[in-house]
């Protein structure tokens, strides 16, 4: 099924926005409505895109892969982004990325067994003053956190198995 299938009115409204001659302008917001019920893009949606913007899947699939509020791949239900970029590294953000995957039993990138966390770098949330902070990603959006530390992660992400339960 397609994306103006799955979503004709939302299609619509996005397309609206922009004129005529400007249209792959609405390529963003139409990733975002892509991504929203399984938390990626899957390459069919990506094909759709292109087609209605008259550009190539392949412009579409970059932007993909350049922001990092875009996946083209399925990750947790929690997809936490730590801010690794140099200003955060030295307030500790590398030290925190490796001890946070240490203590969920993954690799930068990966995903729990039990598929609620992926843990993710990312570069520059723009709060370097605030480091460590992640930014997590569900289907009702984005949270920010600020000032992390390994135990408050860990409390936060067992109160979000407690709340799916």
């Amino acid at each position: 099924m397609t994306l103006i299938e799955k979503y004709p009115q939302e299609v619509k409204q996005i397309l609206a926005r922009y004129p005529q001659d400007q249209k792959r302008s609405a390529v963003m917001p139409l990733l975002y409505l892509a991504q929203r019920e399984n938390g990626f893009v899957h390459r069919r949606d990506m094909k759709d895109i292109g087609a209605m913007l008259d550009i190539t899947e392949t412009d579409v699939a970059s932007l993909v892969g350049f922001y990092s509020l875009y996946h083209d791949e399925p990750a947790g239900r929690l997809r936490i982004q730590v801010c690794t970029d140099l200003s955060c590294a030295l307030r500790g953000a590398d030290d925190f990325l490796a001890a946070l995957c240490e203590s969920l039993g993954v690799e930068p990138g990966g995903t729990t067994p039990d598929g609620l966390v992926t843990v993710e770098p990312v570069m520059c949330l723009a709060a370097c003053d605030k480091a460590p902070l992640f930014q997590v990603q569900t289907g009702a959006g984005l949270e920010y956190h600020e000032r992390m530390t390994i135990e408050k992660t860990l409390e936060w992400i067992e109160s979000r198995k407690e709340a799916a339960s």
